[in-house]
This record gives C-alpha cells, sequence and structure tokens, in this order.
C-alpha cells in the first residue's frame, strides 16, 4: 500500500470515528489535558482491556490525581483501586516510583522528551509516545497491537515489532498525520478490524487486501 491510500484509509477512519468509543487514555487526555494522568492511565492500560483500564483510572484518580498525592497512598491502598487490571501489584509499586521521581527530579511534572520518559521504569516508546502526542500536542505515532496489527494487515508496513512499524509509518507517512493513527486503529481495531473475526462487511475502507479476499 502506497503513501496516498494509506492516507485515504485514515480519512475514511476519521469519518467512521464518531460511530465508536475513543480510546480510554485518549477520553482521559480529553477530559484533563493532563499529562500525569495520561502517563498514568497508560500505564495501567498495558495487558488491561480499555473498560477496566477506565474504571481502574478515574477511581484511582478520585483518590489520587497529582504525583505528591499519589505517593501519600500506601501500595495496597493503590492495589485494590486499580484491581483487576492486569499485574495490579507490579503497576501500584511502579506507579508510586513514578510519582516520587516526577516529585523529586521533575518538580512534578512529566518531562516532555522522549529520552526523558524513557528512563521510567514501565515506560517505552509506545506509552512515551502517547504521553508526548496527547500530554504535549507532539507529532508522534505511538504503535500499539492494533496500529502493529493493522498497518501489517494493510500492506502499509511489512514489520515485525512495534518500534520497526514506528520507524517505517514516519517514513512512509506526512507528519501531520502521526498523532492520529494511534488513536484511529485503536478505536477502529476493538470495533470492526478484530484480531479475530473482523467485520469485514461493516467496514467502509476501500483498500484492503483483507476485505478484498
Amino acid at each position: 500500500m502506497n503513501k496516498n491510500k494509506f492516507i485515504e484509509n485514515i480519512k475514511t477512519l476519521r469519518e467512521e470515528y464518531r460511530k465508536w468509543n475513543a480510546p480510554i487514555v485518549t477520553l482521559i487526555s480529553f477530559q484533563t489535558k493532563d499529562p500525569y494522568k495520561i502517563l498514568i492511565s497508560t500505564l495501567l492500560s498495558l495487558r488491561t482491556k480499555d473498560e477496566v483500564t477506565a474504571q481502574a483510572s478515574y477511581r484511582l484518580f478520585e483518590k489520587a490525581g497529582t504525583p505528591k498525592k499519589m505517593v501519600r497512598l500506601t501500595e495496597e491502598e493503590i492495589q485494590q483501586l486499580i484491581f483487576p487490571v492486569g499485574f495490579y501489584k507490579n503497576k501500584a509499586k511502579t506507579i508510586i516510583e513514578t510519582s516520587r521521581i516526577l516529585i523529586d527530579k521533575y518538580d512534578s511534572k512529566v518531562p516532555d522528551s522522549l529520552d526523558d520518559l524513557l528512563n521510567f521504569k514501565g515506560v517505552g516508546r509506545k506509552t512515551a509516545n502517547l504521553v508526548l502526542s496527547l500530554g504535549y500536542g507532539q507529532d508522534t505515532i505511538c504503535v500499539d497491537t492494533h496500529v502493529q496489527r493493522i498497518s501489517n494487515r494493510w500492506g502499509a508496513v511489512s514489520t515485525k515489532t512495534p518500534e520497526e512499524t514506528e520507524f517505517a509509518l514516519m517514513k512512509k507517512i506526512p507528519k501531520e498525520y502521526w498523532s492520529e493513527i494511534n488513536d484511529l486503529l485503536v478505536a477502529f481495531g476493538q470495533t470492526i478490524c478484530r484480531p479475530i473475526g473482523p467485520k469485514c462487511g461493516e467496514c467502509k475502507v476501500k483498500d484492503c487486501p483483507s476485505r478484498r479476499k
């Protein structure tokens, strides 16, 4: 799939997006405009369904929405608030450690640098790019499992890892489209282009090898 066809597909998803539920981290970014809450909710979302992440995030932020408030909670309290997200015990520890570093090193502010974010435990390129995009409006491509899978399903890239996909898309797609790729493809992947049993009959994307089959 060439650049123009990929962009055409993205424009199609823009029109369909209003019918779908926004990913929870995107919704939190719309509601709060807070890089800290975006970071923490993204950490919670790893290996966890969106609806579970949503409930856990809202419970947690009702008790502690800043690094200083977060470190006043115990690990056990955070565990209870975020259960049943995946690996909730490890995530509770990571949330406290992350909040403490933000207080001690960054004056309680989430850094707006990729290199700085990657120094935090549990933060990979996916999480860092999502924080930079949603929290700071930077042009980044966040590649999660849906972006990885659908980009390859469309034939836009032929890659094995999210990092390979990120750099391949950066070379192929104009920067103006980077930030919305994750948002659109996650919603699309959760609703229509599912990994098992994709709803090709409901899909409005015209240029897709799977649909042609």
